[in-house]
């Protein structure tokens, strides 16, 4: 028997293939783009190919995230929370807060034993404290998304971003450019409004040992570093952004 899950985000789509003992086979990660709907069937099928299977071989199917919707032939549609618990979960059984910092929002999810959702806190208001915030901050500093987190490693000066909305923080920056003040400094000084952001969710849910990250910034090593000296120590999966997708496929084997 197999199950899939798919996370249709609003930046990025991720499908994970399992077994029956809950091993993953196969996963996939691409772009959204403009159409989730095409994004997610895209995904599914690299995904069964990749594990060398076809759709008639798949006892049930999960979808969840922003685009969950647009795919008609999952069997149920779950909510992002309820997966990034799930996932983080099988991961590290320890997982008592989940932090995921994804596209569109962030979002803290406090588990109980056994992987019960108990509480959780969730930014979709703004782009403020996303993946979103820190593309566009990428594309004013002229740098790829990959870069950030090194960069920010070398600065020696600390610089305030006073602004959490995306369009006045983008002028910010470009001001900073122009002051001459260095990349690394500024990169840095963007991770600490995120991650200001980010510890107020925390704060509001609360903190229990163990923590783990998911969603895309977690390859971010400027990002959890913060996050590792606030919290006291971090979980960061070898792929985080197949949290959501995994707690999804995990969920589908209990539905089937």
């Amino acid at each position: 028997m197999y199950y899939a899950g798919i996370d249709v985000g609003s930046l990025s789509t991720e499908t994970v293939i399992i077994d029956e003992q809950g091993i993953i086979l196969s996963y996939d990660i691409l772009s959204t783009g403009a159409n989730s709907r095409i994004a997610g069937e895209r995904s599914f099928r690299q995904a069964l190919e990749l594990a060398g299977i076809s759709p008639e071989d798949l006892k049930f199917t999960v979808v969840t995230g922003y685009g969950r919707i647009s795919l008609p032939f999952a069997n149920k549609a779950v909510t992002e929370i309820t997966c990034h618990g799930r996932g983080a979960y099988q991961l590290f059984p320890g997982t008592r807060t989940v932090l995921d910092i994804g596209g569109q929002d962030s979002k803290v999810i406090s588990l109980a034993d056994g992987g019960r959702i108990v509480d959780f806190a969730m930014n979709d208001k703004c782009a403020a404290g996303t993946g979103r915030f820190i593309e566009v901050m990428a594309r004013a500093l002229e740098i790829g998304l990959d870069e950030m987190g090194p960069l920010s490693m070398k600065s020696t000066q600390d610089i305030s971003i006073s602004s959490m909305c995306t369009v006045f923080a983008e002028s910010e920056i470009i001001s900073l450019v122009a002051e001459g003040r260095p990349t690394e400094d500024i990169v840095n000084g963007i991770h600490k409004a995120i991650c200001k952001r980010v510890f107020a969710m925390l704060d509001r849910v609360g903190v229990v040992q163990e923590v783990t990250m998911t969603g895309g910034v977690a390859k971010n090593a400027g990002i959890t570093e913060k996050v590792r000296q606030q919290v006291g120590g971090l979980n960061v999966p070898q792929e985080p952004q197949t949290v959501g997708a995994l707690g999804a496929a995990l969920i589908a084997r209990d539905y089937a």
